[in-house]
């Protein structure tokens, strides 16, 4: 139906008690086929990603420090996962699914990652569980390959997209639009084409509206032909990092939004699927699950 990037080592071992969810990763996967949203044949198991692509985005010096596991130790911590020789391949993996899932969009209309939207990776550092920024890569990619003239990065996870803010801040044919909550992380925006900021509790009907209104025009102004989406689920109101008031119907809504104007311009789009921080494993996999069942009933 539509190609999936994933790979076992999406799902990295984490100390006790860490607060990121990557039991979603083994269980997404699962709920998708077992509902039958998705088949085992949708699934691509990505290689490690060349790293002339990931230089293309990330200055030598960090990359050499992830490689080498030399980061210093503020550099680290600000990432927030234990450093590992598995954990900088499984950031080369990710990167590399999304690359595939892009090439593949142009001729499937849509692909996703079951991990990915890693936007608050900078072409300097990496932070806040980010370490490569593969909507980022995967963007450069097609351009310098010439799969792409104009792409729109259209990022509704409930944290800015600084990274990738601070990534295509001087490139014409990168716009970046991020929606977001405007107490929350990061603290310090960075500047995007575009920055929608919600008030705490916001809820369905005022985040739709705004995004209903804003889209559309964007994609008339800017005219993309490539479009990547970064799906998280972050901003449901049980969210444990959000502070937003939206509903899982209001979620799967937004997501509708988004693959129904895809579809209308037919603009092919790579979707990542973000944060998701919800108390209850299931309000996650539930949130992210009305992604893929959105798209099979649009594509």
């Amino acid at each position: 139906m539509f190609p999936i990037a994933f790979h076992p080592i999406y799902q990295h071992p984490l100390p006790e008690g860490h607060r990121f969810p990557m039991l979603k990763y083994e269980l997404l996967p699962q709920q998708l086929v077992h509902e039958g949203t998705a088949t085992l044949s949708d699934f691509f198991k990505p290689d490690i990603c060349d790293l002339k692509h990931v230089l293309a985005i990330h200055k030598q010096e960090y990359v050499n420090d992830l490689l080498n596991l030399t980061l210093n130790a503020k550099a680290a911590r600000k990432i927030g996962f234990p450093l590992s020789k598995e954990l900088v391949m499984r950031e080369l993996i990710i990167a590399q699914g999304t690359i595939v899932g892009a090439q593949k969009s142009l001729e499937t209309k849509v692909s996703f990652n079951i991990a990915g939207g890693t936007h608050h990776a900078y072409s300097t550092h990496g932070e806040a569980f980010c370490l490569l920024n593969d909507q980022a890569i995967a963007s450069q990619y097609l351009l310098d390959h010439k799969l792409s003239k104009k792409i729109l990065i259209i990022d509704l996870d409930v944290h800015q997209g600084n990274g990738t803010a601070e990534i295509f801040r001087n490139n014409p044919n990168v716009f970046t639009l991020s929606t977001h909550g405007k107490t929350n992380y990061p603290f310090k925006k960075e500047i995007s084409d575009l920055d929608i900021s919600f008030n705490d509790g916001t809820k369905d009907d005022e985040f739709l509206q705004t995004i209903a209104n804003v889209i559309p025009k964007l994609i008339e102004t800017q005219k993309p032909d490539f479009i990547f989406y970064l799906a998280g689920v972050d901003i449901l109101s049980s969210d444990k990092l959000g502070k937003l008031g939206c509903s899982l119907d209001g979620c799967r809504k937004r997501d509708e939004l988004v693959f129904e104007l895809c579809s209308k311009y037919q603009i092919p789009v790579q979707v990542s699927m973000g944060g998701g921080y919800s108390p209850d494993i299931k309000t996650i996999i539930e949130a992210h699950a009305n992604t893929y069942r959105a798209a099979k009933s649009i594509f």
